[in-house]
């Protein structure tokens, strides 16, 4: 079985004679925004914490976008867009 899905091709290889299910795992991503008073390295730890805390199955994260806020011409916080991976349970 082979499906095609944001221009991948993704599908398991079945083997006729083959007596084990082939295991199919599904995974979505969310997307979290996270903001640290300290370094960007602190706020993709507070976006992964809070991920891991309502979230099951956390695989993985991508860092999307990193951003400084300013006030006063000093930097005043960091902040970042990162979207989780996760596997979803049958």
């Amino acid at each position: 079985m082979l499906f095609t899905l944001s221009g991948h091709k993704y599908g398991a290889i079945e083997e006729p004679d083959a007596k084990e299910a082939v295991a199919v795992s599904i995974a979505r991503v969310t997307e979290l925004s996270a903001t640290s008073e300290t370094s960007f390295e602190d706020a993709i730890n507070q976006a992964v914490a809070r991920a891991t805390q309502t979230l099951r199955g956390v695989q993985g994260a991508w860092v999307k976008d990193m951003n400084v806020l300013i006030e006063d011409g000093n930097i005043t916080g960091y902040k970042v867009n990162v979207e989780i991976t996760f596997e979803l349970e049958e």
